[in-house]
C-alpha cells in the first residue's frame, strides 16, 4: 500500500471512526461481536457509498485488506484501554469529530480526482464524512445525528467547500488538508461547546389551531 497523503489520511479517519464505532458499542453495551460489528461499519460506511457512487468496486476495504485488520486492532485496542478512555461521551465526540474532518477531505478528493464538478464533489465530501456514523447510530438504535438540530453534516459542507474553493485557487495541497480538516473539526467543537444549533420546525398542534 502506498502511504501517500491521502492514503495516510484515509487510514487516519478509519482509526478515528473504528474507536469513536467501538466506544458507541460499549456505550449501548453491546457484546463482543456486537462491538466489532459497529467499530467495522461505523470505519468503512462512508467510503463504502462514496466507492460505489462513483463506481469504484470492489470497494476500497475489499482490495485493500489492511482496512480490515487495522480495524480488528483498533477495535481490540479500544477494548482494552476503554477504563482509560475516560469520560466515553467526550471520547466518542472527539474521536467522531476527527474522523469527520478527514473523510470529508478523502470524499472531496475523490470527487475531484474522477473529474467530477466541484458541487458534486462537496456532497460526496458530505456523504463520505457523515454515513459511517448513520449507519453507527442506526444499528445503536438512535436517531442519527446528522437528522437532529446539531450541526453535523453542515460543518462538512463548509469544510469541503472550503477545499474545493482554495484548489479552484491552486493552494498546495497540503495546505488544502489541513485548513479542510481544521475547519470542519473547529466548527463540530464550537458548536457543541456553545451550544449552537440549526432550527427545527414542528407541526402546529390541534390545540393552537382551533379557531378561538
Amino acid at each position: 500500500m502506498e502511504l501517500s497523503l491521502f492514503n495516510i489520511l484515509d487510514i487516519l479517519g478509519t482509526i478515528a471512526f473504528a474507536i469513536s464505532g467501538a466506544l458507541s458499542a460499549m456505550n449501548r453495551r453491546l457484546d463482543l461481536f456486537g462491538i466489532f460489528i459497529i467499530a467495522f461499519v461505523t470505519a468503512i460506511g462512508g467510503g463504502t457509498v462514496r466507492d460505489i457512487l462513483i463506481g469504484n468496486t470492489p470497494v476500497a476495504w475489499m482490495e485493500n485488506t489492511v482496512y480490515v485488520y487495522l480495524i480488528g486492532v483498533v477495535t481490540i485496542f479500544a477494548i482494552v484501554f476503554r477504563n482509560k478512555l475516560d469520560y466515553l461521551k467526550k471520547s466518542l465526540f472527539l474521536f467522531d469529530t476527527i474522523g469527520l474532518g478527514v473523510f470529508t477531505i478523502t470524499g472531496v478528493e475523490t470527487g475531484i480526482m474522477n473529474g467530477l464538478d466541484p458541487i458534486i464533489s462537496v456532497a460526496l465530501g458530505a456523504m463520505t464524512g457523515t454515513f459511517g456514523g448513520v449507519i453507527r447510530d442506526i444499528l445503536c438504535n438512535e436517531i442519527p445525528v446528522i437528522f437532529r438540530k446539531e450541526i453535523y453534516a453542515t460543518a462538512c459542507l463548509i469544510g469541503a467547500l472550503a477545499y474545493v474553493t482554495l484548489y479552484d485557487w491552486g493552494v498546495d495541497a497540503d495546505i488544502i488538508y489541513v485548513v479542510t480538516s481544521l475547519t470542519v473539526i473547529s466548527i463540530r467543537l464550537v458548536v457543541v461547546k456553545y451550544h449552537l444549533t440549526l432550527p427545527s420546525f414542528y407541526p402546529t398542534s390541534p390545540k393552537s389551531s382551533k379557531i378561538q
